[in-house]
């Protein structure tokens, strides 16, 4: 596990903000750290690479044609890149030792980040994958990919599935949990790179699936940042507190410093937009 988080900050999946210069959301809301999990493919430019190729395929590939394909990638990767290989061998070496592998019936992953990982997990595995689009539907692809079909029965099977990334577990909630339970199956599992901590377990948990991360964003990981010299202990500080009370923290943030916001707004682009949905929404109450 330690060589995972080495890698999350290698690749910069998990990338922390300099001192007083957070990042924005798309929410409107900033914080002191980004998280793109689906980094450990490899690298920033490997993982692109692939989302633009998935795209492409959701768009010019029929959804027979897509399972293969992408797998066919992560398969090339996984035998030629290190840093995937071993997160990958990661995921496989977690399930089998927590998992009886006998009452998982079905790997699944959803549209389009979850298959980073999904598809050669369950090649690894030996166990069919259920391919799950945005709209619900969803194909079943053997554990070679050799042959992908629809499935219309899932009754009595227990699915796990395997995903990039945790937040709050609102694509579980209005995707793939359904989508398996209108089959009759039941998504029992789910095992994700990193956990974000932020109520997604929990909600889960509400909705009867247990929930599994390979790393969680907390202390112990600000801790071998800083052990690492990846940030000193005013950003370490910082990440304490965030994880504490995200709201909080920053309010008091934006507070100390006034001029963060009209610096953003003077920047233009995607922080412009962010820190003038900031101030219309009234987010931090200033």
């Amino acid at each position: 596990m330690s060589n995972l988080i080495k890698y999350l900050f290698q690749t910069n999946a998990f990338k922390i903000c300099p001192e007083n210069k957070p990042f924005w959301y798309t929410s409107g809301k900033i914080g002191p750290y980004f998280m793109n999990a689906q980094f450990l493919y490899g690298s920033e430019e490997d993982a692109n690479s692939l989302l633009e190729f998935i795209d492409s395929e959701l768009e010019n590939a029929t959804k027979y044609e897509l399972p293969k394909d992408v797998f066919e990638k992560t398969l090339t990767q996984y035998n030629s890149n290190e840093i995937y290989k071993t997160t990958i061998n990661e995921f496989v070496d977690f399930i089998k030792n927590t998992i009886n592998l006998s009452e998982i019936d079905y790997i699944s992953g959803g549209e389009r980040r979850d298959w980073f990982f999904s598809n050669i997990v369950a090649h690894l595995l030996g166990k069919p994958h259920l391919t799950i689009f945005k709209d619900l539907s969803l194909v079943c692809s053997t554990s070679d990919f050799s042959s992908t079909t629809d499935i219309t029965d899932l009754s009595n099977k227990n699915v796990l599935h395997v995903a990039d990334l945790l937040n709050v577990a609102s694509s579980y909630l209005r995707a793939w949990i359904p989508a398996i339970k209108d089959l009759g199956g039941n998504l029992k599992w789910s095992l994700v790179a990193v956990d974000r901590q932020q109520g997604g377990f929990e909600t889960l948990k509400n909705a009867g699936v247990t929930s599994y991360a390979l790393i969680n964003i907390d202390n112990s990981l600000f801790d071998k940042a800083l052990e690492l010299n990846i940030i000193n202990k005013a950003q370490l500080d910082t990440l304490y507190k965030f994880k504490e009370n995200p709201d909080e923290t920053m309010r008091n943030f934006l507070l100390e410093h006034p001029e963060f916001i009209e610096e953003s707004l003077k920047a233009g682009g995607k922080s412009a937009k962010r820190a003038q949905l900031c101030i219309d929404s009234n987010i931090y109450n200033l």
